[in-house]
């Protein structure tokens, strides 16, 4: 079972420092406003999600390294405020609606270009040609793999935008 309460302001901070740590950006506070809401485990006493004031997910916390998995609605905050191609994959025009219906890979071969300051296990956002986000995944491989492999996945997605 969880706890749910707002967070002390030394775990605010903390947290929006693990994320301009994991995102190699100061974005933080973009992605963690004030009025967050912690899902907090019984068991272990350890921050597990962070809720929006809506209820809505920011964020799942890895139990194993304390990053975040991120969540639709963080990436959007983080696709307004990065330029491209910070933490970003784009992919085909062409195959952007079967990545958003599949919800399970994207391949090496539709990554048209992609952020090359990645490395293999980070968290990257999926977008169009247009810079519209996808989806939200975990990198395969390392963006130079991605760029010259033809066969098989590039990045596992987690969770794709409703249309």
């Amino acid at each position: 079972m969880y706890k749910f309460r707002p967070p002390r302001q030394e775990e605010l901070k903390f947290l929006r420092a693990i994320a301009d740590f994991q995102f190699h950006a100061r974005v933080g506070d973009i992605i963690f406003p004030d009025d967050i809401i912690l899902k907090i485990s019984r068991n272990t006493g350890k921050i597990r999600e962070i809720l929006a004031a809506d209820g809505s997910s920011i964020a799942t916390v890895v139990a194993s390294t304390y990053t975040y998995h991120l969540r639709i609605n963080s990436a959007e905050n983080l696709l307004k405020v990065l330029p491209p191609p910070k933490l970003r994959a784009v992919v085909a025009n062409e195959v952007a609606e079967d990545v958003i219906t599949n919800k399970s890979s994207v391949f090496a071969r539709h990554v048209l270009t992609i952020d090359g300051d990645l490395r293999s296990g980070d968290e990257v956002l999926v977008t169009d040609e247009s810079d519209n986000l996808l989806c939200v995944g975990r990198l395969l491989l390392s963006p130079y793999e991605v760029l010259h492999f033809i066969k098989g996945p590039a990045i596992k997605v987690r969770e794709c935008v409703e249309r």
